[in-house]
């Protein structure tokens, strides 16, 4: 296998958009593909937000990761957070996260962000043992979040 990540850069919007659908499926979250599209395309515009990454095998997508930027006081400013992390299913269980999430602290290094965040479902045992294993740690917190109602529709 010869696997690389790169930068998206608004090319093969419909393939991102159903590994998008795939990655919701998962734990049945709600997709709403316009919203999506739509979401997509302003984050890729802006560089500001963050970065998505193509993982690929050859010339192949078999997955993306959505490093979000933030701004932490408490990790001493810049951070980012791992939105989403998608590896297609006959890719899994092969390495391939480990590479990508060590791909992703030396591009967060070059970016200058102190600290990176994620979230995992407790029933995803594998990824949780990956993400330990890489070094991330369970801080005792959990991740609350309240959706507030705007003129759009929230995802």
């Amino acid at each position: 296998m010869e696997i690389v990540c790169k930068e998206y850069s608004n090319e093969n919007i419909s393939d991102i958009l159903q590994m998008m659908k795939d990655f919701n499926t998962i734990d049945g979250y709600p997709f709403d593909a316009k919203i999506r599209e739509k979401n997509l395309i302003e984050f890729t515009n802006k560089q500001s937000l963050g970065r998505l990454y193509l993982i690929k095998n050859r010339s192949n997508i078999i997955g993306y990761i959505l490093l979000i930027f933030g701004f932490s006081f408490e990790y001493g400013g810049h951070d980012a957070f791992i939105d989403e992390f998608y590896i297609k299913d006959d890719f899994r269980n092969q390495g391939i996260g480990k590479m990508v999430l060590e791909f992703i602290e030396k591009q967060s290094q070059n970016l200058k962000i102190n600290a990176i965040h994620l979230e995992v479902e407790h029933h995803n045992k594998s990824a949780n043992h990956l993400y330990l294993k890489q070094g991330f740690k369970d801080n005792q917190r959990a991740l609350l979040t309240k959706k507030i109602k705007t003129s759009t529709v929230n995802n």
